[in-house]
């Protein structure tokens, strides 16, 4: 078994600043090899700190992934750290140097001498090309050790993993198959109540991971060849299928917008948003059958779009009233086959509010969710929960002149 650790380097990382999509994409590369990923670090630019990083991730791993920390300044730190724990001396190294002054020369511009450093390798590394950055990699070998350090751009990291380092590792002689099941509609608890045992399998896995649009469900299971995996989950994999049918949208790279789309069998969509700020729209950009929007929280443009005075003046525009009246106008106004309403509260005493509407013909649906949380949270939760109510209600064959409240 291959052992691995992940360490991203980079005081913006620690604190919050950016995100650490990296280690994200490390790991799941790492997964569907079978490579067993350990840990996962986050080091300031500070070299005691990496150096002590490194030598206790080497003590308990085989394979030390460095992300970020490979640029020309002082704090890009990851090459004197290496250097250190190895107690080995960098040098600059002709070709990368004629390499890197090259890139600099083909845009009529002279190399900064800060940027000498990134052509320093050391006795045990090799350089690892990149394609897209100044930033070349090292792939080092010592003491049964591998240690890759990798640029911190996600596009540079990620091509260069991929064209550079993998053919370079020693992988292991087993495969992984994995499936994904995304769910709507059911918690992960009554989800993990549901499939019993089946959870606490080691190969065949079964896990459960609370995602933005529901809860998904990963069947996952080792074996020498993906063929031989893919035959060892199988059964589990049908049997989690059949106990959560009523609430799968999708599976891997499945999207909720995408299952919509599916739904509505070529009909077209138009959707009115209040208090949502797009959100809805922005999940809805690409679908083919997305026809047309209103995004506004202007009483007299609501009213153009379907809302009646009435309904503003008894109830207000956050209401199931107000909702279903703007997925009905959605239809009317955006001349739209399938009409879907959001309308939703980020402020006040409301904050967290929103109602979600569908109409169609023959049909007409509406749910209430109510979440706390910062604006941003609010007006994704409600784009979500309106496709929630688009696909629940729209999978299923509608009795003529159905209505409902989800």
């Amino acid at each position: 078994m291959l052992l691995a650790e992940i360490i991203s380097v980079g005081t913006e990382l620690l604190l919050g600043e950016i995100v650490d999509s990296n280690a994200a994409f490390l790991a799941r590369e790492l997964a569907a090899r079978g490579i067993t990923l350990h840990r996962k670090v986050v080091l300031g630019d500070n070299l005691k700190r990496l150096a002590e990083g490194l030598r206790t991730a080497l003590a308990r791993a085989d394979l030390v992934i460095v992300g970020g920390g490979l640029g020309p300044t002082d704090d890009d730190l990851t090459r004197e750290a290496i250097a250190e724990v190895l107690e080995e001396t960098p040098t600059e190294d002709p070709a990368l140097l004629a390499w890197l002054e090259g890139l600099y020369a083909a845009r009529g511009r002279s190399m900064p001498q800060v940027n000498r450093k990134q052509a320093w390798l050391i006795p045990s590394a090799q350089a690892l090309p990149n394609p897209v950055g100044t930033a070349p990699g090292w792939f080092v070998q010592t003491g049964g050790k591998i240690i890759v350090a990798l640029p911190g751009p996600p596009r540079e990291l990620q091509r260069m993993w991929r064209e550079q380092v993998l053919p370079r590792l020693p992988l292991p002689d087993h495969a992984l198959f994995a499936v994904t099941l995304h769910t709507q509609g059911i918690g992960e608890s009554n989800i993990a109540e549901l499939l019993g045992d089946l959870t606490k399998a080691a190969n065949p896995s079964v896990a459960t991971y609370a995602r933005q649009t529901g809860v998904d469900v990963r069947v996952a299971a080792s074996a020498p060849t993906t063929g031989e995996a893919q035959v060892l989950a199988t059964p589990v994999l049908d049997t989690v299928r059949h106990i959560l049918a009523r609430w799968i949208w999708g599976e891997d790279g499945d999207t909720l917008a995408g299952a919509v789309t599916q739904t509505l069998g070529g009909r077209t969509l138009g959707v009115i948003e209040a208090g949502s700020g797009g959100a809805l729209c922005l999940l809805l950009a690409d679908q083919p059958g997305f026809l047309d929007a209103a995004v506004t929280v202007d009483h007299a443009r609501l009213i153009t779009l379907g809302l009646t005075p009435v309904t503003l003046g008894s109830v207000g525009v956050v209401s199931e009233a107000a909702a279903r009246e703007l997925a009905a106008g959605a239809r009317e106004h955006l001349g739209a086959e399938v009409g879907l309403a959001v309308v939703t509260a980020t402020a006040g005493e409301q904050a967290g509010q929103a109602f979600v509407a569908l109409s169609a013909e023959n049909v007409e649906n509406v749910a209430h969710v109510n979440w706390p949380g910062d604006p941003a949270q609010i007006r994704e939760r409600a784009a979500v929960a309106a496709l929630a109510l688009a696909y629940r209600t729209l999978r299923l064959p509608q009795p003529s002149g159905k209505a409902g409240h989800a």
